[in-house]
């Protein structure tokens, strides 16, 4: 059953949430006082200039005498942004501010927002590529797909700091730490497993990346057009490559064809799933119906025929929400000054998350509280020990 709306979210209304915002949601201040000529001296001229030649002697000195070593940028084109798709940079800015404050509040991490009027793909990277030396990390945001693909691998080739794009792994990360909790209640084992993803986009390609890497071998995919399969002529080369990984069983057709004898649902789409799919799942499934505001299933049928639910929402138990993974995966990438963020990272922080709900597991909790203090450190803490090996 699902938990009651809480009264702060309830209450929410246009006013309070302009206010929230009025005049931005970050501030810069100075970490040292500046109170006398000293102060100035030591701050600025003739001080500075003795880092200054330190760094360039050796760039490592960087990290511990100036703020890169914990600051990340938030960096968007606003193509993608939440569920409004394309309203441009300027408009997705307050996003990346709310972002850089669950940076700070979640992992004592310093982010900066930097919103790029900027579509093609490798302006864009030479942009971010020109910024990055300011920066000891690259979170990218609300970048459309496919081109996100092209921008982040570009930009991982080319830099030697952590680069993710979070509505990709960030998501699929929390995706597998709520399965396997999932599979931990219904009895079931992730190579066994048949799952169905809704979605071809950023979140959906990185899942299957994700699930395919713990283990995860029957994996069928859903576009607008049906199941991504090899036979299809109309896919996309982001496609080709997810019609080649996935759907071993050679399923063809649409939504029934792709939910007969399934676990597991994922949706990262957004659309509509009715009743018949679902009675033409395995039993006991798995549902995972991630579009937010509303869900791929409705609610009430969620609940009658789903062993175990999780969706995008706050309101409903099983918030698939990101800010479990990204602060902590950053700032234990940063704290072991790893130069990408690897896939044996991500899979250790989805197993750090899922251990913090594993320690009173039940159905309408198998992920933790966004809110929960444990989970950044947690994260943190195993991706740093997956960096050093």
């Amino acid at each position: 059953m699902a938990t009651p709306v809480t009264d702060s979210v309830r209450a929410l209304t246009n006013e309070e949430i302009f206010a929230a915002h009025e005049g931005g949601k970050l501030s810069i201040a100075s970490a040292r006082p500046l109170e006398n000529m000293r102060d100035l001296s030591l701050a600025y001229t003739p001080g500075v200039a003795t880092v200054c030649q330190a760094i360039a002697a050796d760039p490592a000195v960087a990290r511990t005498h100036t703020g890169i070593g914990d600051t990340v940028a938030i960096i968007s084109d606003g193509s993608a942004v939440l569920g409004l798709g394309d309203i441009g940079p300027q408009a997705s800015l307050p996003v990346m501010e709310g972002k850089a404050q669950l940076f700070s509040s979640f992992a004592g991490l310093k982010a900066v927002p930097l919103v790029l009027n900027i579509r093609e793909v490798d302006e864009l990277v030479d942009t971010i590529a020109a910024l990055a030396p300011s920066f000891g990390g690259i979170n990218l945001e609300d970048i459309s797909a496919p081109r996100c693909f092209e921008v982040e691998r570009k930009l991982i080739e080319r830099l030697d700091i952590p680069v993710m794009h979070d509505d990709q792994h960030g998501t699929a990360v929390v995706i597998l730490a709520a399965l396997r909790n999932a599979l931990t209640l219904v009895e079931k084992d992730i190579a066994g497993l048949r799952i169905v993803i809704s979605g071809a986009g950023a979140a959906g390609v990185a899942a299957v990346d994700m699930l395919h890497n713990a283990g995860a071998r029957d994996i069928v995919v859903l576009d607008s057009r049906g199941v991504i399969s090899t036979d299809r002529q109309d896919l996309a080369p982001v496609k080709q490559d997810l019609a080649a990984r996935t759907n071993p069983r050679g399923v063809t057709g649409g939504i029934n064809e792709a939910f007969t004898g399934a676990d597991t649902f994922i949706g990262v789409s957004g659309g509509n799933i009715g009743e018949e799919a679902l009675q033409l799942m395995a039993p006991e499934p798995i549902l995972f119906t991630l579009a937010n505001p509303t869900p791929e299933i409705d609610p009430e049928l969620s609940r009658r025929y789903g062993a175990i639910v999780a969706t995008g929402r706050s309101d409903l138990p099983n918030q698939i929400n990101n800010v479990l993974a990204f602060p902590g995966i950053f700032h234990g990438a940063l704290a072991a000054e790893a130069t990408a963020i690897t896939p044996e990272m991500k899979l250790a922080a989805a197993t750090a998350i899922a251990e913090i709900a594993a320690e009173d597991l039940e159905p309408g909790r198998i992920v933790p509280s966004p809110l929960d203090p444990r989970v950044a450190p947690a994260v943190s803490a195993a991706v740093q020990a997956a960096a050093q090996g």
